[in-house]
Parts: C-alpha cells; structure tokens; sequence
C-alpha cells in the first residue's frame, strides 16, 4: 500500500518534470543542433547492442518492444499525456507492478532527456564545426558530461522497468484486464498508453526467462557505461 501513494505522487511529479524539460520555450537545449544527431546516434548504438536479442526469435519482440517503448529514439508526449489524465483510474485498475513498470519507464525517458541535452551541449563545446558522431567523439562527450550515480540509476530503472513488467505478467487476468480496457482506452483518447501496456505485455509474454533478459541487458549496458568512462572502445557489434 506505501508503494502504490508513493507512486500517487511520484508518477504526476515526473510527468510534469518531462513536460518542462522537453518545452523548446522552456527549455532552449532542446534546440541544439547536436541533438537530433546524437538521438540518432544512440538509437543505432542501441540497435547494434541489441543485435544478438533481435536475431533470436524467442526475444525479438521484448528487445523491440525496448527499442521503440522504452529505451529508445521516440516521442513519448502523447503516452505520457494519456498517463497524466488517468493516473487516479489506473490506480485502481493496474496491478502494482505494471503501474510501477510506467512509473519508471517515464523516470527513464526523463533522465535520458536530461543527459540528451547534457551531452548535446557539451558537444557543441567538443566539436563545433562537426555535424556526425562517431564512437570516439560520443565517448568523448559521455565524458565530459560525468555524473557516474546517475548514469548509474539510468541503467538501474531499465532493469526495475523490465523486471515490474515481467512480474506483472505473472498475476492472473492481466492479459484479459487489457483486453477489455482496449475498447473504453480507445473511446477515452487512451490509444497510446493502452497500446504502450499491450505491446509490453504481448512482447514479456514470449519470453521463457523475462528476468533473464533483463538481467543481460542490464548486465549489457553496466558494461558499456564502464568502458566509457574509462575511455575504452565500445566493442560493439558492425552496424
């Protein structure tokens, strides 16, 4: 019970904090050049870093349900103003855990922002006349822009996401729950964030081991972190 009013509070207070910040009036980074070119850039990393899931039929759909409703190159705006008009109704209708997965997984899409516009910015000080990324340059800015504990809490909501979603999965009715919720999501403007729960839920429910994937790609990207900072390759797959 302590979780679900925490999460009463915390879910209106992340939204309006992502709204603020991805506001090109309020937030003038969003207008830096640098910024669609790295957006770019990280989607192809992660795609790259992916590559294993994506060839195996067993995780394909939960790396891409990743790919473009988690951790990726996306416009979430709609998903998450459907979230803020319903955060009391899916308190009462979500489990726990699935509600606790959307919390985190616009934590995520916050933080990642943030370090968007970070690293965006330290590369207009790193490479003015400059208009690609490469490994070496991003490596370079993942640098610059520091902040380890955080870079660290990045990765540890990707793995809290995926786990409450997994474990939402494993309660009885969820799957008919959201079923029956598409036809009143659909009538109420909901489109995004019912479609957000199904692929989720579609895409874990292939999974024979969702922890598992979980842990590999939390496992993964600790990795990667690591070697940024140290100022190692990436040692990622050919794109």
């Amino acid at each position: 019970m302590a979780r679900t009013r925490d999460l009463s509070a915390r879910l209106p207070d992340l939204l309006r904090r992502h709204q603020h910040l991805t506001d090109p009036e309020r937030e003038p980074r969003n207008g830096l050049r640098w910024l669609p070119e790295l957006r770019r850039w990280q989607a192809e990393r992660l795609r790259r870093s992916f590559a294993h899931f994506l060839d195996d039929p067993k995780r394909r759909a939960a790396a891409e349900f990743f790919l473009s409703d988690v951790y990726g190159d996306h416009d979430f705006s709609q998903r998450d103003a459907d979230i803020a008009r319903v955060v009391p109704l899916m308190q009462k209708l979500l489990p726990e855990s699935l509600l606790a997965s959307v919390a985190d997984t616009v934590e995520l899409g916050l933080l990642t922002h943030a370090f968007d516009l970070r690293m965006a910015d330290a590369l207009e000080a790193l490479a003015p006349r400059r208009r690609r990324l490469d490994d070496a340059l991003y490596g370079e800015a993942y640098r610059a822009c520091g902040l380890p504990r955080l870079r660290r809490h990045q990765i540890d909501l990707i793995a809290r996401a995926g786990n409450d979603l997994g474990r939402g999965l494993k309660l009885p009715g969820v799957g008919m729950l959201l079923k029956l919720s598409r036809g009143p999501a659909k009538a109420a403007g909901l489109v995004e964030l019912q479609g957000f729960l199904e692929r989720g839920v579609e895409a874990f429910s292939r999974l024979g081991d969702p922890a598992g994937f979980i842990t590999e790609i939390e496992r993964n990207e600790r990795a990667l972190s690591r070697r940024l900072f140290a100022g190692e390759p990436l040692e990622l797959p050919d794109a």
